[in-house]
């Protein structure tokens, strides 16, 4: 008796798991109403005050990966605290499609090329300093910590500058 009660806790824990997971997948991030190129330009604009780098996270609400990624950094308060102080992050809406202006594709180097999500960082002036396909960052069906903290650790201004913290 005492067994079966067990197994049946454990499958408890195991669906509440996984529809805890499944709704953090379904959080919307990205705002399909602002046009990418000027949500660049404004994060842009704001690093430019702030002397923080634009990470900008390429994808959309229909990508699973991507709303993983949003919810495993919002819900990891150290590499929250460390993107919000080296960072302006953004989401940029791109459609299943890729069917993105010529404009965007250059302002991008064409970064949907990797699939999604895709980052991609610029500095305070708007250069773009690097691109970053996911994949890489993935481990299982989520994210290495330590990946995407080396990740976000190599593209801070004062990394990029020569600057050891």
């Amino acid at each position: 008796m005492i067994r079966i009660l067990f197994i049946l806790l454990m499958a408890i824990s195991q669906t509440a798991t996984v529809f805890a997971q499944e709704s953090n997948e379904r959080i919307r991030v990205y705002n399909d109403s602002i046009e990418p190129i000027s949500q660049i330009d404004a994060a842009i604009a704001e690093a430019g005050r702030t002397g923080k780098h634009v990470l900008c996270q390429l994808g959309g609400n229909w990508c699973p990966w991507c709303l993983r990624f949003a919810a495993f950094v919002r819900d990891d308060a150290e590499l929250k605290q460390f993107v919000d102080d080296n960072y302006i992050l953004i989401h940029v809406t791109v459609p299943r499609s890729r069917d993105m202006s010529s404009e965007f594709n250059t302002l991008t180097a064409n970064a949907t090329r990797f699939g999604f999500p895709v980052f991609v960082i610029y500095d305070a002036t708007g250069r773009l300093i690097h691109i970053q396909d996911s994949v890489f960052l993935e481990e299982g069906k989520g994210y290495n910590k330590t990946k995407v903290m080396k990740f976000f650790k190599q593209w801070t201004p004062n990394a990029v500058k020569g600057i050891r913290e």
